[in-house]
């Protein structure tokens, strides 16, 4: 797991990489506050924040979560394959 991981335009809140030999998704997450779940997720692409895992090669879950001052909150997860 990394925080604030430099990549792309910025820097991912959180980034989640599997160990090798593991079969599981890679995960960048985004967190928004009074803002939307797709904003979250459009920043994920407009930043680039999937560049730091070149090396990876399987799926990777894009994950924008959004939580206001009610406690609501929202979340949208795209998936894609990197090859």
């Amino acid at each position: 797991m990394f925080r604030e991981l430099p990549s792309g335009k910025g820097y991912a809140d959180l980034t989640f990489i599997p160990r090798r030999g593991v079969d599981s998704p890679a995960m960048v997450i985004e967190l928004k506050y009074n803002k939307t779940a797709e904003s979250a997720l459009q920043q994920i692409k407009e930043k680039n924040y999937t560049e730091k895992l070149t090396a990876f090669s399987g799926e990777i879950l894009l994950v924008g979560i959004s939580y206001d001052e009610s406690k609501g909150h929202s979340c949208i997860i795209e998936k894609i394959t990197k090859a």
